[in-house]
């Protein structure tokens, strides 16, 4: 699948439908026909909650009050956060604003959201003042279970960062990175599944590897202990390790380690079932993860602390007025990305611009694919079509790069990289 330019990426890819015309008359459509104009809330701004309320003010044309609720002026972006470690970008370039989008007809609330009144359907701000909807979506991305790992806390991730929400975590990261001595040891602690971007704790080991052989620190170490016996783009990163970084990077999975017994900020331990790793020069703790807890404490999620949804439209299982999109969700066959979220966005946006005005909705389609970098003009990718099928959002066409693929191939597809970061990012915040 070619995902490069941008009438590529809005058109074919992120433009996808959300059900048939009784989709609207489902989700209780005539309920609200009669206001002088639907309220949609969407709680969140990136790039699911940014792009459902972009969407619906703009496809609608006014005919519904949007409202966005996000207290950050600016997002952050976790996508692509690897590449700044590793030096091909700059922090600031992650950075995006929602001018745009006020100016687009969404109306900004730059405050958190403290919870939600389903009842009264209501969202209750963080200064106590509530906002009324008659659809709701909800995209808070993850949260940490920072008791995943024992010994680490909310405290320890200012010694063993995580920078698996971007923004001061990602700057920590690339400063204790660039502190790592030639020689030095650094251990990173992966995530078990299901977590947010499957390619991306491997992508950030090949762009720390990347910043030190170049930097002339090529007898530092890195360590994955990893709980999973496999992980996204396995092949592809193992020979891209071997052949950019002989000798700088191990990986040891589950069967070997025995798990994570212990970590030690303190004195940069790790202990696991087969070892213990002392001094260690970064710790790098990606832990288990969970849907937001304003998603949790509502009581949309179940026992696995994620969302279940409608594929055919991304309302909640457990209440029809709302709709889930992106980290949160539960989304079938789909990875927790970016491209998945923005995809899952459209599918959401075109669901209540249904039910909220009558309009015509299609049936929901969704795409994605994760690129990642393992050394200068060196990518692969992976990714997918999906489409609704045994109550899931279900893959029905799927492509991932090849072991062996040419220089020249490679360096393609960190431009379509570099091309669709661009365009997703406008796609979402305009």
């Amino acid at each position: 699948m070619t995902t490069l330019s941008r009438t590529t990426l809005s058109r074919r890819h992120f433009v996808a439908g959300a059900g048939t015309l009784a989709l609207a008359t489902t989700l209780g459509a005539p309920a609200v026909l009669g206001q002088a104009k639907p309220r949609l809330v969407v709680v969140g701004g990136g790039p699911g909650g940014a792009t459902v309320a972009r969407y619906v003010a703009k496809d609608s044309g006014g005919a519904v009050d949007v409202t966005l609720v996000e207290p950050a002026p600016k997002f952050v972006t976790c996508f692509h956060s690897n590449l700044y470690l590793g030096g091909f970008r700059s922090f600031e370039s992650l950075e995006h604003g929602y001018d745009k989008l006020a100016g687009q007809g969404v109306k900004m609330v730059r405050q958190a959201a403290k919870s939600i009144d389903r009842d009264k359907k209501e969202v209750v701000l963080e200064d106590g003042s509530r906002l009324p909807f008659d659809r709701l979506v909800l995209a808070p991305g993850i949260d940490l279970k920072y008791d995943s790992v024992p010994g680490w806390s909310k405290a320890a991730e200012e010694v063993m960062p995580h920078a698996w929400k971007a923004g001061p975590q990602t700057k920590l990261l690339k400063a204790k990175l660039d502190a790592v001595p030639d020689g030095g040891l650094i251990v990173m602690i992966a995530p078990p599944n299901p977590f947010r971007c499957p390619p991306g704790p491997y992508e950030r080991v090949s762009m720390m590897a990347h910043v030190l052989k170049t930097s002339g620190r090529g007898k530092a170490k890195i360590i994955i202990v990893d709980p999973k016996d496999k992980f996204s783009k396995m092949g592809l990163f193992q020979e891209g390790w071997e052949r950019h970084y002989p000798g700088m990077v191990e990986w040891i999975g589950p069967s070997i380690n025995d798990g994570v017994k212990s970590v030690d900020p303190k004195t940069g331990t790790v202990v696991t079932g087969f070892e213990t790793y002392k001094n260690a020069a970064l710790v790098n703790v990606i832990p288990a993860q969970m849907a937001g807890a304003i998603a949790r404490d509502a009581g949309l999620a179940n026992a696995s602390g994620f969302c279940p949804i409608d594929p055919e439209s991304m309302a909640s299982q457990m209440d029809p007025n709302v709709f889930i999109v992106g980290d949160a969700a539960i989304p079938g066959d789909m990875p927790k990305s970016a491209f998945a979220a923005n995809s899952q966005a459209k599918v959401a946006a075109m669901a209540a611009r249904a039910a909220l005005t009558g309009a015509k909705a299609f049936p929901a389609r969704y795409a994605n694919t994760c690129w990642s970098l393992i050394d200068t003009d060196d990518a692969v990718k992976v990714g997918g079509r999906y489409a609704p099928a045994d109550g899931k959002i279900k893959e029905v066409e799927g492509f991932i790069s090849k072991t062996g693929e040419s220089a020249e191939l490679r360096r393609q597809t960190e431009q379509e990289n570099l091309g669709w970061y661009a365009g997703i990012t406008a796609d979402i915040w305009g």
